[in-house]
């Protein structure tokens, strides 16, 4: 009986020692974009536990051009592309929602890499990775700039816009739901664009905005998944 409760005891150790105690957005594994231009990987982080705990971001493959840069923002805020790594405290049920990895394309077409991990502090065996692959293409046209097994994107167009811009898109489940917001460079919401299963494509109007740099993200099942940058001329 004494060997039956301790190996309950340590089953029961075992399962809260090796359980991870925070959730970090899915991002696509593959981006493509245009020179001179500036995209933005949202990482959702949220601490699934039920104390507080501290967590390691952190680039640990960077291979970007002489051109390119990389950096952590919170929301318009954004550190210098010479920290790699940095440690925020998050309460219990607590979500760093508008944390991103901002990648500047450069002057020049050529592939790069990065790897990003995140680990509560003290606890490298929690650890998970998201690497992913950068292209940056002439002209890369109207290509995915976001494939996963739940949707696929194309990059907006035209872009600059003066009255009307397109994406086309594809949902593979039915059961997803995903949707647009556009906002200003302040992150004020200026539209709000449902993307249902049975559709392909989704008009954004331009009409009733003013000239200007405006963000669109992509919205996966109430997650951010990609953000991207429309210029509004008239």
């Amino acid at each position: 009986m004494k060997r039956l409760t301790f190996f309950g005891f340590f089953l029961v150790w075992g399962c809260q020692a090796f359980s991870q105690s925070f959730e970090l957005s899915e991002t696509a594994e593959h981006y493509q974009i245009s020179p001179n231009q500036i995209l933005r990987i949202p990482l959702r982080l949220k601490n699934t536990s039920d104390k507080a705990q501290i967590y390691t971001v952190r680039v640990t493959k960077n291979d970007l051009g002489d051109t390119q840069k990389g950096y952590f923002c919170f929301g318009n805020n954004c550190l210098d592309a010479t920290v790699e790594e940095f440690s925020r405290r998050l309460e219990p049920s607590e979500t760093l929602a508008d944390l991103s990895y901002s990648f500047e394309s450069g002057m020049q077409a050529m592939q790069s890499a990065i790897k990003i991990e995140v680990f509560p502090k003290g606890s490298h065996t929690e650890v998970v990775e998201r690497p992913v692959s950068l292209v940056v293409e002439e002209k890369p046209g109207r290509s995915f700039i976001f494939q996963s097994k739940e949707i696929t994107i194309q990059d907006v167009y035209p872009n600059p816009v003066q009255d009307q811009a397109i994406i086309e898109y594809k949902l593979h489940h039915e059961t997803s739901k995903a949707k647009i917001v556009l906002h200003n460079v302040l992150g004020k919401p200026m539209g709000d664009y449902e993307l249902p299963s049975t559709e392909t494509r989704v008009k954004i109007s331009a009409d009733e905005l003013v000239p200007g740099i405006y963000f669109y993200t992509v919205y996966l099942n109430n997650s951010g998944i990609l953000t991207r940058k429309l210029v509004v001329r008239k």
